[in-house]
């Protein structure tokens, strides 16, 4: 079930590289695992490891108090790739609540929204301040405010627009896919029903 997504302050943990894929985010090998068990652990699997299969504690989510972070910085056409939706489930599983970069693969945006994760696209060089702003200050912290569609930079760098689509916007606030928001409508629903067949007898024969 999605959870409801109103205001999130975290620190941020700043994912390199261009065009991260969706195998990046979690190798397909790992899509058949029971979910569970949680595909968090599967998050970065690759890339954050050496060699050995260890982990590297110089990739950033490895380094200590990334652990507790829900907010991502990622850089330019993050999620982009095959359109499996693992690579959202591993962020949601992993505890992510919104990832900030300046594009997203289409697909996985679309998926973020529907699984309660908020892309927020940024333009190129407020994505580099943030990203120099950390380096210099790693425990800064961001908001993301769904309600008020904005999110907070640390430092001088300014409150910026939040903009998605109303729709997806109402859902992830809520915490009900597209589904269960078409239940609260039900009375409305009924109601037109009842309405339309009075008007139009012939559809009830």
């Amino acid at each position: 079930m999605m959870r409801a997504f109103t205001r999130e302050t975290s620190k941020v943990v700043a994912i390199p590289g261009v065009n991260c894929d969706t195998d990046q985010i979690i190798p397909g090998r790992f899509l058949k695992a029971d979910r569970a068990q949680g595909y968090g652990q599967f998050l970065f699997h690759d890339i954050r490891r050496n060699e050995q299969g260890e982990l590297d504690p110089s990739f950033p989510l490895n380094q200590p108090g990334a652990e507790n972070a829900t907010i991502l910085l990622v850089e330019d056409n993050f999620g982009c790739g095959s359109s499996r939706e693992g690579a959202v489930y591993a962020l949601v599983d992993h505890g992510v609540r919104a990832v900030i970069g300046p594009s997203f693969g289409d697909i996985f945006y679309n998926n973020a929204l529907k699984n309660g994760v908020v892309p927020v696209r940024l333009p190129v060089e407020d994505c580099e301040a943030l990203a120099d702003h950390l380096a210099r200050f790693p425990d800064a912290e961001v908001t993301v405010d769904l309600t008020a569609s904005k999110v907070t930079l640390p430092g001088n760098l300014g409150t910026h627009p939040i903009v998605i689509d109303a729709f997806a916007r109402e859902c992830i606030l809520q915490g009900l896919d597209e589904i269960e928001m078409t239940f609260t409508y039900m009375e409305q629903i009924k109601a037109f029903e009842t309405d339309r067949i009075a008007s139009h007898s012939w559809l009830d024969r």
